[in-house]
């Protein structure tokens, strides 16, 4: 992470020199989507080649299932982008984009019981009040490839308001699972039996998220040009 943000750094200071040297013009914009809320800063490096740094957040809590047990899932989303937006065609809107972002997504999860208070759980049902709770994390990879589309005034254009727009994919990797049990209150044998569902259920959790392999990026959002 450290080595992540050094260069993310370093990138931002090449931006700012870049940027003073050549008298260019800034963009700011402020965007939601699948990212969250967020904002980039834009400069021209070369011809129809503009550069982003941002950053999004987005917490967003919803309910899953495996074949037998249940969960709350919260989700953070917290991405630091570093972009580079190509225009194709002279004095298009249209951009192509690729770049890398620290990936700080994951995945809280807790087991929920069913209304009867009992996890199922292999096939097995468990009482939530002698078996305790079941909480759960996930995983990505912390540097994560970008590559998309979008549509955005491009920086020589003159100055003011427009709307933008990106519809990508975050390559963040397979999701890393692991599930974990506390205050068993029950004999040893059903806690030892339970806690052997438990290391079993977390195959069937990670084949569960599996599908946050590729994150889908879409974000709309308003930019501004000095």
């Amino acid at each position: 992470m450290k080595t992540l943000l050094a260069a993310l750094a370093l990138f931002a200071g090449f931006i700012c020199t870049t940027h003073a040297q050549s008298q260019s013009e800034i963009g700011i914009s402020g965007h939601v989507g699948t990212t969250g809320v967020g904002a980039h800063m834009s400069v021209p490096v070369a011809p129809n080649v503009n550069v982003r740094l941002g950053l999004g957040y987005l917490g967003y809590n919803y309910k899953g299932s495996t074949n037998g047990l249940a969960y709350d899932l919260d989700l953070k989303a917290n991405t630091y982008d570093a972009l580079m937006d190509w225009y194709p065609t002279q004095g298009s809107s249209f951009r192509v984009t690729g770049g890398l972002t620290y990936n700080a997504n994951r995945i809280n999860a807790r087991g929920r019981p069913n209304a009867a208070g009992q996890y199922v759980i292999q096939g097995r049902l468990y009482n939530a009040s002698d078996i305790g709770s079941v909480n759960g994390k996930v995983d990505f990879n912390k540097v994560a490839p970008y590559l998309g589309i979008g549509w955005g005034r491009q920086l020589k254009d003159e100055k003011g308001w427009s709307f933008s727009t990106d519809i990508g994919v975050l390559f963040q990797g397979s999701p890393k699972t692991s599930l974990s049990t506390s205050g068993c209150s029950a004999p040893a044998a059903v806690c030892n039996q339970f806690a052997s569902d438990i290391a079993r259920e977390n195959a069937a959790f990670q084949s569960e998220v599996k599908k946050f392999k590729l994150y889908p990026v879409l974000r709309i959002g308003v930019s501004y040009k000095f």
